[in-house]
């Protein structure tokens, strides 16, 4: 499934979705219990329930999909971690700053959290797309 600007905002994840589909981009395909076990150590306590309920509905929205083949019922994200995080970004540039990359990447590298390493992958990044 393709995710584009002109999407239902419904398939815009919300950040409860996206600490779902974190889980599955980084682990695969799991089980409720798995991914509610992953949240449980992100955050403050997950009921299991909720985290069923959740999922059910993500795959209701196309954005999981469910094997049920076995007792245990297997979820993979539909959706594309790339491109749901390049939407994403395009979104929150378009909104913060006005669509423009240059304003973003320049608040990005004016953080304080930006380090002399990091920012000379970036010089390096960018003299190889010269």
């Amino acid at each position: 499934m393709l995710f584009t600007k002109d999407m239902d905002s419904e398939m815009i994840p919300t950040k409860t979705e996206m600490d779902v589909l974190m889980i599955l981009w980084k682990f695969g395909p799991s089980t409720v219990r798995f991914v509610h076990d992953k949240l449980n150590e992100q955050k403050e306590a997950v009921i299991y329930t909720s985290t069923l309920k959740l999922m059910q509905v993500m795959k209701e929205k196309g954005m999981l999909d469910r094997d049920e083949t076995n007792m245990k019922h297997i979820y993979r994200p539909i959706l594309e971690e790339r491109t749901v995080k390049g939407s994403m970004l395009d979104r929150f540039m378009d909104n913060m700053y006005d669509g423009s990359p240059s304003d973003l990447i320049l608040s990005l590298l004016g953080n304080k959290k930006t380090s002399a390493d990091e920012l000379q992958k970036i010089k390096d990044l960018l003299n190889n797309m010269e």
